[in-house]
């Protein structure tokens, strides 16, 4: 896993984002794992309107990291806009917890290990009125979980798309969310008014203890907390559970088992006995109460990093491959 550490505004950050890779070697565009099609270009046109009128410094970072990496803005705008509005996506894990004294978010990325010596994790201290905040991101400006200085802890699951719009996508919405809110609520009324262009489930937990899940898709936005007192948890994999979600669901696609993972967290965060401190968290998204992480890696397929983040304690716990072989080290380098 790639440890990058930026300050300054967006223009500032983009560019030693860029520059940092460029002088490691690495050139973002080689290592997209996928074409850069018409279409895609296509539909990044259409979306700049959206990103002009609700996050114009993230078009300023990407003209930043195009700089930085000597290459074609256009073409970076293609591969990041479309990321998870046209496949292939990451099939992740996510849940949160509160209970006496813990309030846990954890979150495994499963992806392609083909590319895991990409994956990045970024701490990044802002000096433009937004929240600083650290993340983990297979694909640089977005990312895919992440807890900010407020500590506000926000995690996705990619769902196939039936329907598409201009719009922010999955990784796009995790960051947006961590640089412009402190708290949960704040999170669930900025998703209500923005455009989405991709499918997907936001699992969101904060320091006070607020938890949701949020299944939302270019048509609707749901919210959901947790059950009743007696299960104080949220959890998410790649399809819809909502009774209004769930005939945006796509029963053709390949997501990884994501119906096995998610019983494997629901059935574990039921038992009140289980659910009492970091271990059990960590030993969950570990595979050690059910399948959650034991992919056969010859097929392609592996969980490329999991992390903990302790909001109580303020503390964050992450394995850079999978949690069942490697374990977790406490990240001591973003304070919250």
């Amino acid at each position: 896993m790639i440890h990058l550490q930026l300050q300054g505004n967006h223009d500032q950050t983009g560019q030693q984002w860029g520059s940092l890779l460029r002088d490691s070697g690495v050139k973002i565009l080689d290592h997209i794992p996928f074409p850069i099609t018409g279409e895609r270009i296509e539909y990044a046109e259409v979306c700049l309107p959206v990103y002009r009128q609700y996050y114009p410094a993230l078009l300023e970072e990407l003209q930043g990291l195009a700089a930085g990496q000597d290459c074609d803005v256009q073409l970076l705008q293609a591969a990041l806009f479309s990321m998870y509005t046209i496949p292939p996506a990451c099939h992740c894990s996510c849940f949160a917890v509160a209970e006496g004294d813990e309030i846990l978010f954890g979150r495994n990325s499963d992806f392609l290990p083909v590319l895991e010596d990409h994956n990045t994790n970024v701490i990044v201290h802002r000096t433009d009125g937004v929240f600083s905040f650290t993340g983990n991101t297979t694909s640089f400006l977005q990312m895919e979980d992440g807890v900010n200085q407020k500590g506000l802890a926000v995690g996705l699951t990619s769902v196939s798309p039936t329907k598409i719009k201009p719009g922010f996508n999955a990784g796009l919405l995790v960051r947006y969310l961590l640089e412009t809110c402190g708290t949960v609520s704040e999170a669930l009324e900025k998703l209500k008014m923005l455009p989405i262009g991709s499918a997907q489930t936001l699992t969101l937990a904060d320091t006070k203890g607020d938890l949701a899940v949020v299944e939302c898709n270019a048509e609707r936005v749901e919210i959901a907390g947790p059950a009743d007192p007696e299960n104080p948890f949220v959890c998410a994999t790649n399809a819809f559970h909502l009774p209004s979600m769930r005939s945006y669901n796509r029963t053709t696609e390949d997501d990884w088992f994501a119906e096995r993972r998610y019983r494997t967290m629901t059935e574990a965060l039921r038992r009140k006995e289980l659910r009492k401190d970091l271990s059990f968290a960590q030993d969950l998204l570990s595979g050690r109460y059910g399948f959650l992480c034991q992919y056969d890696r010859s097929t392609g397929k592996d969980t490329v990093w999991s992390v903990v983040y302790d909001l109580k304690r303020h503390a964050i716990y992450r394995s850079e491959s999978n949690p069942c072989q490697s374990g977790y080290q406490e990240d001591v380098q973003f304070a919250f």
